[in-house]
């Protein structure tokens, strides 16, 4: 691809990203910085900010740059049904985009026996060939994560840690593909939240529910059984580690890890950086072992 033709690209992809960051963040209050677990889950009167208010959920980044160590171009799926057997691979590039929205709002507060919050989230990560001129450019991969939470304020000790928050959320993940490329999955996810001085800590573990026809029978053995959120602080950097466990602690031991790096560029605007490896860095991928490298901006972090 020639040089006009990238940064052409590249401008294109931000432009809709941060297009669509400012529409999201207009629903926002001046306030979108949340510093801390009490702030973002409002887990106490002074944090309290009523319901069907928009607020950031999980980050909210674009990478121009993303790269993979091994393009899945012809993705398996564990249900044997001739119906998920791809054709010949599709000629990925290595090196595409990718960028994450994510947002939540409350719609029921203090209903639970005068105790718990309800929530509706949803998360949406898409993969871009845009520099794969052969292909037309097309999406190679689109998450659709909708999820409802239910989530109680608690304040305890815990191995030294502050317990801050315990839950379970209803989750649906899938990609809208048609057979043979349809991956989906439903979870009942159990969530707690400790806090410990510059570290906040999120622990995840959950069940798979059975599905009548299962794209992806196998997920739970590839990408895991639950996953470890553990996010740092320090002087505006924000750093956070994502791993998820099968928990075979075997030869068939396999998940995933994702560490992000975002430091401050100005105001809001900050420099990003993600490394994963392991299983399921999309939903397609669930099942395929590959590094990847990502670099970009950030505009709503953690924390």
């Amino acid at each position: 691809m020639k040089l006009p033709q990238i940064k052409f690209s590249v401008f294109l992809l931000l432009f809709s990203f941060f297009t669509a960051n400012a529409q999201i963040q207009a629903l926002f209050n001046n306030k979108t910085q949340l510093r801390n677990m009490t702030e973002r889950w409002e887990l106490d009167t002074t944090a309290v900010r009523g319901t069907f208010l928009v607020t950031p959920y999980k980050p909210m980044y674009v990478l121009p740059v993303h790269w993979t160590s091994s393009p899945n171009e012809q993705p398996i799926s564990g249900n044997v049904d001739p119906d998920y057997i791809a054709p010949a691979g599709v000629d990925y590039n290595k090196i595409e985009s990718k960028f994450q929205l994510s947002f939540k709002t409350k719609v029921l507060q203090n209903f639970f026996w005068g105790h718990g919050d309800f929530w509706v989230a949803y998360t949406q990560i898409s993969h871009w060939q845009i520099y794969n001129n052969n292909l037309s450019r097309p999406f190679r991969e689109v998450i659709y994560e909708p999820e409802l939470i239910l989530n109680f304020p608690v304040k305890f000790k815990l191995f030294g840690l502050n317990t801050r928050m315990i839950g379970v959320a209803v989750n649906h993940q899938s990609n809208g593909k048609s057979d043979p490329y349809s991956r989906s999955w439903n979870r009942i996810i159990l969530h707690a939240g400790f806090e410990y001085n510059h570290l906040s800590i999120y622990i995840r573990p959950w069940f798979i529910l059975p599905a009548a026809k299962n794209d992806n029978p196998d997920i739970g053995e590839y990408i895991g059984r639950g996953d470890l959120n553990i996010i740092y602080t320090r002087n505006g950097n924000i750093f956070s580690f994502v791993g998820t466990h099968n928990l075979n602690f075997n030869s068939k031991s396999r998940g995933s890890s994702v560490f992000s790096w975002s430091y401050p560029i100005k105001n809001n605007l900050k420099g990003f950086l993600q490394v994963t490896h392991g299983y399921g860095e999309t939903l397609i991928d669930y099942n395929h072992l590959q590094t990847t490298v990502g670099v970009g901006v950030s505009l709503i972090e953690w924390l």
